[in-house]
């Protein structure tokens, strides 16, 4: 043995100086590869290690799988808790409400959301939301809040039905639509009256509506890893987030000189001043632009989404859903004629049971985050302990979870009833339903989000008949956001008989 060393170390004392560094390097690679594997095989009391080829398998799990089939591959091999692995940074898996509570009802000095969604600075702008401390965000989201209260509520509802009933007036006797795209746009004139101000609407919504465009596409999957590299989308980004601060300048100063006053979010943002924090000052114009795209990001993809899958899986329902809902306009039509308002759109039980359950099975958003910022254990229902520790990224899924079967009974069926009274599967236990998230961080917009979606529904059952012409669309898992395939579907124009 000694013999055989003696001649490897003189075989490598041979070699040149390139040679014995590149023998150096591979020697290092194995090593630090075979202490991976052992690492990952031995976790400790931290979760099970999901990564499959060291250093870059989570990162192929997350580009070439998608998330879906990641969490059903890890679910299936470690149960509600795994780690994935994506270079220096760990990615746990909380499946399902039993290992829940603690991303819901922690606080932001526990598990912070700064940290994952700080690639939303670069389209929102500086100085608003991710980009500040939680002491002003917390104000800002007091101005949300503010902008959406009942109230404020009945002014929007009628703005919705003028919208959607001048688009449904574009449409003829009869055709052909694909839900997405048409409520895509509709959902985008709605926000544009209702949030942006009537300036937008009536004088430069095209404009506006590009650059959001824009934006949109500004915020591709590798945004979230390097959203400030220099790639031609990014760079467009850029430019129509400037655009769109100069366009709100102009309409607030507008607005300001005339002393004119409006019943929209801009007004509501444009009124508003820091209580605790920035000396008590009023929003400037790029914070109240910030927060204008902010709250369009966060309720325009789920609004038209939502809408979308609400209209198939009611129209491939006909005899249950769709039926349901038909009556329940009628009943509501001899109450009231054909008024909608806030209160009216809100004793529509039915409807909003298939929007809820349409939501259950489509969340648009795959993936909720926060970071930790302190360790902390979680117990699965199976009674599994483990210790997450401080610095992973943790991830919740709004879709995977609503699929388990021991949160909602046969979870791939679309049954509307399962929300009502005596089932109510949602209540039977915290953040078994997270469509809109939940805890400390609930969305905010979610009653905003139903009333508009219960008005486009309303207005379609009341005045066209539907039929499905292809297959009930798949998700669309490629998107950042996530919506349904194209789909067709044949509309016929009547008038519903009470």
């Amino acid at each position: 043995r000694a013999h055989t060393m003696e001649d490897f170390m003189s075989s490598v004392q041979g070699m040149t100086l390139p040679a014995q560094l590149g023998m150096a390097t591979f020697t290092l690679a194995i090593m630090a590869v075979v202490t991976r594997l052992v690492l990952n095989c031995f976790p400790g009391k931290t979760p099970p290690i999901f990564e499959g080829l060291p250093f870059v398998g989570g990162l192929l799990k997350f580009t070439r799988d998608k998330p879906m089939k990641l969490m059903s591959e890890g679910y299936k091999l470690f149960g509600e808790v795994f780690t994935v692995p994506i270079f220096h940074k760990r990615i746990t898996f909380l499946i399902g409400p039993s290992v829940s509570p603690h991303f819901f009802k922690g606080t932001d000095d526990e598990m912070s959301q700064s940290e994952v969604y700080g690639f939303n600075v670069y389209t929102f702008g500086p100085g608003v939301v991710y980009d500040v401390d939680q002491k002003t965000r917390t104000e800002q989201f007091r101005w949300f809040t503010e902008a959406l209260k009942k109230e404020r509520m009945k002014q929007y509802v009628p703005q919705f039905v003028s919208e959607a009933e001048a688009y449904f007036k574009g449409w003829g006797e009869t055709g052909v639509v694909d839900f997405g795209v048409e409520f895509s746009k509709l959902v985008t004139l709605t926000a544009a009256r209702t949030l942006l101000g009537r300036e937008v609407r009536e004088q430069m919504f095209e404009k506006v509506a590009h650059l959001m465009h824009v934006l949109d596409e500004g915020m591709v999957p590798l945004s979230v890893i390097a959203p400030s590299l220099p790639i031609p989308c990014h760079l467009r980004r850029n430019k129509a987030r400037n655009e769109m601060r100069e366009i709100f300048t102009k309409i607030i100063n507008a607005r300001r000189a005339s002393g004119v006053r409006e019943e929209d979010v801009l007004q509501q943002f444009m009124d508003a001043k820091y209580q605790n924090v920035n000396g008590g000052r009023s929003a400037n114009e790029s914070e109240i632009t910030g927060l204008l795209i902010a709250v369009l990001f966060a309720g325009q993809h789920t609004s038209s989404i939502t809408s979308s899958w609400t209209g198939y899986h009611m129209v491939t329902d006909k005899l249950r859903s769709w039926k349901a809902a038909e009556e329940e306009q009628k009943q509501c039509m001899r109450k009231h004629g054909d008024e909608l308002s806030l209160e009216i759109l809100s004793e529509l039980e039915v409807l909003h049971r298939n929007i809820t359950e349409a939501l259950r099975l489509h969340s648009p958003l795959i993936l909720l985050m926060r970071y930790a910022k302190q360790p902390f254990d979680v117990t699965t229902s199976e009674g599994k302990q483990y210790h997450i520790p401080q610095g992973d990224i943790v991830a919740a899924s709004p879709n995977f979870s609503h699929l388990l079967p021991s949160v909602f009974k046969d979870p791939t069926a679309y049954d509307p009833l399962r929300f009502a009274a005596p089932r109510e599967e949602d209540k039977e236990t915290p953040f078994g339903f997270i469509g809109f998230g939940g805890g400390r961080h609930g969305c905010i917009g979610s009653t905003f989000a139903y009333l508009q979606i219960k008005t486009i529904w309303s207005l379609l059952i009341r005045n066209f008949e539907f039929e499905m012409l292809d297959p009930m669309p798949k998700d669309n898992y490629d998107s950042m956001v996530i919506g349904p395939m194209p789909c067709r579907v044949k509309y016929t124009r009547r008038k519903l008989v009470v």
